[in-house]
């Protein structure tokens, strides 16, 4: 699917809290929409990777480093699913 341009407005003010050079806004605004997509379900590791050029492992490092863990599961959630794994009931 081929890309398109959007335009944001935004305060002057905040663009050096996304990034010190404003040529590098589009991209860190990219980035961080496409974490956010990914975060909250709408796209997978493999195509968030693809938007940003990255091997998919190389996102999952990169998201882990920024706290946003690829697992999203909770205690009761893993031990059930690895006694499932394992073939056993629980």
């Amino acid at each position: 699917m081929p890309d398109k341009k959007i335009l944001i407005k935004m305060p002057t003010d905040i663009i050096p809290i996304f990034t010190k050079k404003e040529e590098e806004l589009a991209n860190k605004i990219k980035e961080l929409a496409v974490i956010e997509l990914f975060r909250e379900g709408k796209i997978s590791s493999g195509k968030a990777a693809d938007i940003l050029g990255m091997q998919r492992f190389e996102f999952i490092r990169y998201i882990s480093r920024q706290g946003i863990p690829y697992f999203d599961m909770d205690k009761e959630e893993l031990e059930r699913d690895i006694f499932v794994a394992m073939g056993k009931a629980r």
